[in-house]
């Protein structure tokens, strides 16, 4: 397949640009692995699981990644930190009006931070002195909502750009499909029998980036790092052994399952993924996939394409589109049966 097959005309008064009053008060859209897409809201999802389903979480939690600053010219600079090596290190995007030399310094708030090299398009920055990047994030740190958010960050997006279950910091990039839940609709699905387990994917910045080649083989997926345990990979197996489905919460959840069972079989995982999935892609461990909908020409959409097949949900993009849906990471959700 080509990347225009994956090109959708999206109103952009649809892009949601604040979350809804409630986590739980968006709607949701049903697409079978049969018949016609429904329209439900988030709140009727108890009623498409059954007791003996596993929902699998992506517990990572978001860094107030981006960072205000400038160079010593006085030339305004903007970090976006992507990954961190150690206590005082880390890998960044920087946005400048010209890229920063090795040894060249920008100054946020009372810190300096030095540009020690290049790894391709990230930068690697040392903190100079005492303190670690965690300190700095913490006094000088913004959310890093997306680019398609067209407002600066403030104080509600510290709690409503992260999950309930938020654990494991490490995400310049919310696992948004769990932005839905709130303590009462996990209590629900935990009386009703469903269980869960937990895996980790530290979502980078790259997951916005787009695809430049119309051939998708010549596409390089981005790289992130993520974990499977141990005690993940014995829930499936109980799952598989009581006729359960293994329902993936969000994207990243699949990556995580599907990269740690690339070998045949699912075992514990820990480092870095390029698993790039797209239509004809043979899923392993997932069988029905909640998710938010997704920019056009995006990965995303090509691994929600290879799960439910292209043609229907492109035709259930249409729909959303149609019935005014609200779209991308503070947007509705979407809930796919395998084709």
């Amino acid at each position: 397949m080509r990347l225009s097959d994956f090109d959708y005309e999206l109103p952009p008064e649809l892009i949601a640009q604040h979350p809804t009053e409630r986590r739980s008060a968006s709607r949701l859209l049903h697409l079978p692995s049969s018949g016609d897409p429904a329209d439900l809201d988030f709140l009727d999802l108890p009623q498409l699981l059954r007791a003996g389903d596993l929902l699998v979480f992506n517990n990572t939690r978001v860094i107030p990644a981006r960072l205000f600053g400038c160079k010593s010219t006085g030339g305004r600079v903007e970090v976006l930190i992507e990954r961190l090596l150690a206590p005082d290190r880390a890998l960044a995007h920087i946005r400048a009006s010209k890229s920063p030399k090795a040894g060249s310094a920008i100054e946020v708030g009372d810190w300096t931070l030095r540009v020690e090299g290049r790894e391709e398009e990230l930068f690697e920055l040392c903190l100079e002195g005492e303190g670690d990047l965690h300190a700095v994030m913490a006094t000088e740190g913004h959310m890093p909502l997306p680019p398609y958010i067209r407002r600066a960050d403030g104080q509600p997006d510290q709690e409503r750009y992260q999950t309930v279950y938020a654990k494991r910091a490490g995400a310049v990039a919310a696992p948004t499909a769990g932005l839905h839940f709130d303590r009462r609709m996990l209590e629900r699905l935990d009386a009703m029998g469903v269980r869960r387990a937990e895996v980790t994917l530290h979502v980078g910045a790259g997951t916005f980036q787009p695809v430049r080649s119309e051939d998708l083989d010549q596409h390089r997926m981005h790289s992130e790092w993520l974990e499977v345990s141990e005690g993940v990979c014995r829930e499936v197996a109980a799952t598989r052994e009581r006729g359960g489905r293994v329902v993936a919460v969000g994207t990243t959840s699949v990556r995580c399952l599907e990269t740690a069972a690339a070998a045949g079989e699912l075992r514990p995982f820990e480092g870095d993924t390029r698993l790039f999935i797209r239509p004809g892609y043979p899923f392993r461990v997932v069988d029905v996939l909640l998710t938010n909908f997704h920019l056009p020409r995006s990965t995303l959409l090509m691994l929600v394409s290879a799960f439910a097949g292209h043609e229907r949900v492109m035709a259930a993009y249409q729909h959303a589109v149609s019935r005014r849906y609200r779209f991308f990471s503070y947007g509705d959700a979407m809930l796919l049966e395998r084709a």
